[in-house]
């Protein structure tokens, strides 16, 4: 299955499915370094069928948390250097779980992740 019709199937279970601002970035910086218009398109489109969610300041300051924690556990998702796109991705999810919701990150990463947030292969999640 495909991530298309796996997305279209947990919409038709009821199932919510949301794009993370961080998400979007890291898929569409690589779309636009490689002028891919119609992956372009395709992840604009997205967003009409399932769920947006910006990013807030308060998930940046749990990022900046989750990030000094992984360090000081010698649990780094990243080099120090780097943005670590990974850390915001959790924190967005955090703060989804804090306000109520059921949220597991459907990933191919779950390694880096699961350490924060739950995280499953999405290939999994049915």
């Amino acid at each position: 299955m495909n991530a298309n019709a796996w997305i279209q199937t947990r919409l038709r279970e009821g199932n919510r499915v949301m794009v993370l601002a961080i998400s979007d970035y890291e898929v569409r910086r690589e779309l636009l370094r490689s002028e891919k218009t119609k992956g372009l398109a395709r992840l604009d489109g997205l967003k009409s069928v399932v769920g947006f969610i910006p990013l807030t300041w308060e998930a940046l300051l749990q990022a900046a948390q989750f990030w000094a924690e992984a360090r000081r556990l010698g649990k780094p998702t990243a080099v120090d250097s780097a943005l670590d796109g990974d850390v915001i991705l959790c924190a967005q999810a955090a703060e989804l779980t804090r306000l109520g919701h059921e949220t597991v990150i459907a990933t191919t990463n779950v390694k880096h992740l699961e350490f924060f947030v739950e995280a499953r292969l999405w290939r999994e999640i049915s």
